[in-house]
């Protein structure tokens, strides 16, 4: 019986530690590229003509925000490591600590929104460079990967 309890804890620890692992990469860097590396960005500005200058500034905020990640990425790995062993602990414990988990689950959600805040605070900053006209194209843009992004979701759940 103990053996039971103690294969489904441990296997719903390994499905949260992955989870939680997954979350955390996706508000951080999106596994490390994605939104970050500048591709979905760039398909924002298709079609979009820039300035010399705006191109300049654009340059300059990426690197500024590419140096303020870096400096963080140290910071949270180590929490997020921290956050897996405290995971596993409450997971493995005897009783189930609700309080605890709360507790712990709250400060993951704080942290996630943080780095959400950050990444569309770096965004409106990048987008403020814009004049209104190129500003209406990105936002065709935008409405345009909307699509693609829902016929792919559609295309996903009609396929499981």
């Amino acid at each position: 019986m103990k053996l039971r309890k103690r294969l489904i804890a441990a296997f719903a620890a390994s499905t949260l530690l992955l989870s939680t692992g997954s979350a955390f990469a996706f508000g951080g860097d999106h596994h490390g590229k994605g939104h970050h590396d500048g591709k979905s960005f760039k398909r924002l500005l298709r079609g979009v003509d820039l300035t010399d200058e705006q191109k300049e500034q654009l340059k300059t905020l990426k690197m500024e925000q590419k140096e303020a990640r870096k400096n963080n990425v140290i910071g949270g790995r180590e929490n997020m490591l921290s956050q897996r062993e405290q995971v596993k602990q409450l997971l493995l414990a005897d009783a189930f600590d609700e309080q605890s988990v709360r507790l712990l689950a709250e400060e993951m959600v704080n942290q996630q929104t943080e780095r959400r805040v950050a990444m569309l605070k770096s965004q409106h900053a990048m987008l403020s460079v814009l004049t209104p006209e190129q500003k209406q194209q990105v936002s065709e843009n935008m409405t345009k990967m909307q699509k693609r992004m829902e016929e792919k979701l559609n295309k996903r759940l009609r396929n499981n």
